[in-house]
C-alpha cells in the first residue's frame, strides 16, 4: 500500500486543520514589503519559520563569483547582494527509507512594485481577507505557494510522520528579475530528484515556459530650446519609435510557422513589453537622452545570442531606414533576465504522480500549461539535471492592482504537496524533538 493510500485521508484532514494558521502566515508575509532590495524582513520571518519546523537553516547571500560564469546567470539589476539572502531549510530524515526520493520545494520571496497605491482598494502591504481570498501584493505571486509547501510539511509532522528522504525548502530572492537566487542555490550544492515550485498557475501543471530577456536601449538625440524644436532631436520621441520598430519582429515570432509546438494553439504567445522609460531634463528643452527598458519573450530552443542579434539588428535597421530617426543614436545593453525557455517531460514519474494526486484531490484531471513567462524552474530543468515543474494556487491580478489568492486553492495545493511528499519521498515516524 502506498503512503497516500494508507495515510491520505489523515493527511488531508491535517492540512485542512491548518487553514487559519496558513492564512495568518500568509498575511504576515504580505505585510513584509519584499520588493527587490527589501527582502530582509520577509526572510527573517522565513528563517524563524524554517527553524521552528525543525529544519536545518542555511541563510546566505548570493555569491556573484560563484554564479557569474554559470549557465543561466543574468546580470543583476542592483549593484550589491549585501544583506539580501536566500533562506533554505533542509530536512534530513532520521530513518531514510529504501526507494525514497529527495525533493526541492522552491519559492521566491521577492515581489514586484505595487504600482500606484492610490489605485488599490486597500494598501498593498496591508493584507485583507475577503470573500475567501487574501488581498495584497505578493499574496498570489508567490507567498501563498510558500505557505502551501510549509503547511504540507507541517501536516505530516502533526501526524507524527516525516518524509523518508531529504526535502529542501527554498525561499529565494530575485525570481522577478534575474533568477540568481535560485541559481545560487544550485551553486551551493543543493540538488534533489525533483523540484516543484508552487507558482500561482491555478493548479495547472507546467510543461513549458518561454525565454525572457530584458534589454536597455539608451537613445541619444540633440537638445534645443523649444522656441525652435526643429533644431533638436527628441530622444524620448525617438525611443517610442524604436520600440514601435520592434513590433514586426514580435509579429514574426508569433507567426504560426515560427512557433514552438507547445504554443501552436496559443492566441499570442510572444510578448514584447515597454516596461520603463526615463528621459529629458526640462519641460522646455528638447530631450537629449532617453532610456527604455524592454522585455522580450521567445521560444524554448532559441539561443540567447540569436535573440540579441535579432533585437540589435532591428534597432540598427530602424535607425538607418526611418527618416524620423535620422541623427539619433542608440545602444543596447543587457541587465536582468537572460533566461532561456525550457520544456518539461509530462510523462516523467514526478509529473505523472503530481497529476494523479491532483485528480484525486480535485476530482478532475489536471490541465497542462505552456507558460508565456519564465519561472525559476528553468534552473533545475536546464542546469541542475533535476526534473522540475510549477504547481500552485489560483491568483488574480498578479503584477497588477488588488492582487489576491484563493485560500481554498492554497489549501488544496498544500494537500497535494503533502500527498506528493508522502509518495515521492516515502514516510517514516517523526522522532521526538
Amino acid at each position: 500500500m502506498t503512503p497516500t493510500r494508507q495515510h491520505g485521508p489523515a493527511i488531508a484532514e491535517a492540512v485542512a486543520a491548518q487553514r487559519d494558521a496558513a492564512v495568518s502566515l500568509l498575511c504576515a508575509l504580505v505585510r513584509e514589503d519584499s520588493q527587490m532590495g527589501r527582502e530582509q524582513g520577509a526572510q527573517d520571518l522565513m528563517t524563524g519559520l524554517f527553524g521552528g519546523m525543525g529544519l536545518d537553516v542555511d541563510r546566505f547571500a548570493v555569491d556573484l563569483d560563484a554564479i557569474r560564469d554559470r549557465p543561466g546567470f543574468s546580470p543583476p539589476v542592483l549593484d550589491s547582494y549585501a544583506g539580501r539572502e536566500n533562506v533554505v531549510g533542509v530536512h534530513r530524515p532520521a530513518a531514510p527509507a529504501p526507494g525514497g526520493r529527495s525533493l526541492i520545494l522552491n519559492g521566491h520571496i521577492d515581489v514586484v512594485p505595487p504600482g500606484s497605491e492610490r489605485l488599490w482598494t486597500d494598501p498593498p502591504f496591508e493584507p485583507v481577507v475577503r470573500d475567501g481570498r487574501v488581498f495584497g501584493r505578493g499574496s498570489g505571486d508567490m507567498k501563498a505557494g510558500i505557505v502551501a509547501y510549509c503547511m504540507a510539511f507541517l501536516a505530516l509532522a502533526e501526524l507524527g510522520l516525516e518524509p523518508a528522504a531529504p526535502v529542501i525548502l527554498q525561499s529565494v530572492i530575485e525570481e522577478e528579475c534575474t533568477g540568481n537566487g535560485a541559481l545560487a542555490c544550485l551553486a551551493r550544492g543543493y540538488t534533489a530528484d525533483a523540484a516543484i515550485i508552487p507558482e500561482p498557475f491555478a493548479q495547472s501543471l507546467l510543461v513549458g515556459q518561454l525565454g525572457v530577456m530584458w534589454a536597455r536601449i539608451r537613445v541619444a538625440g540633440k537638445p534645443a530650446h523649444v522656441l525652435d524644436t526643429s533644431a533638436g532631436l527628441n530622444a524620448i520621441e525617438a525611443a517610442y519609435r524604436l520600440f514601435d520598430a520592434l513590433h514586426p519582429l514580435e509579429a514574426a515570432w508569433n507567426a504560426p510557422d515560427h512557433r514552438h509546438p507547445l504554443y501552436a494553439d496559443h492566441a499570442h504567445p510572444v510578448n514584447f513589453n515597454l516596461g520603463r522609460i526615463a528621459g529629458g531634463d526640462w519641460a522646455s528643452s528638447v530631450a537629449a537622452e532617453a532610456v527604455i527598458d524592454v522585455r522580450l519573450g521567445f521560444y524554448p530552443g532559441m539561443p540567447l545570442d540569436e535573440v540579441r542579434a535579432a533585437l540589435e539588428g532591428t534597432i540598427a535597421a530602424a535607425l538607418a531606414d526611418d527618416p524620423r530617426l535620422r541623427g539619433i543614436t542608440a545602444d543596447v545593453s543587457y541587465q536582468g533576465f537572460q533566461a532561456e525557455g525550457c520544456v518539461m517531460d509530462p510523462d516523467h514519474p514526478m509529473m505523472t504522480l503530481l497529476s494523479d494526486l491532483h485528480a484525486r484531490v480535485m476530482g478532475s484531471p489536471i490541465d497542462r500549461l505552456a507558460c508565456t513567462a519564465t519561472t525559476d524552474a528553468r534552473f533545475f530543468q536546464l542546469y541542475g539535471d533535476i526534473p522540475a515543474t510549477c504547481y500552485g494556487p489560483e491568483a488574480t491580478h498578479i503584477h497588477g492592482i488588488d492582487e489576491s489568492v484563493s485560500i481554498d486553492s492554497m489549501m488544496q495545493v498544500a494537500t497535494v504537496l503533502a500527498l506528493f511528499m508522502a509518495d515521492w519521498c516515502g514516510l517514516s515516524p517523526r522522532p521526538r524533538r
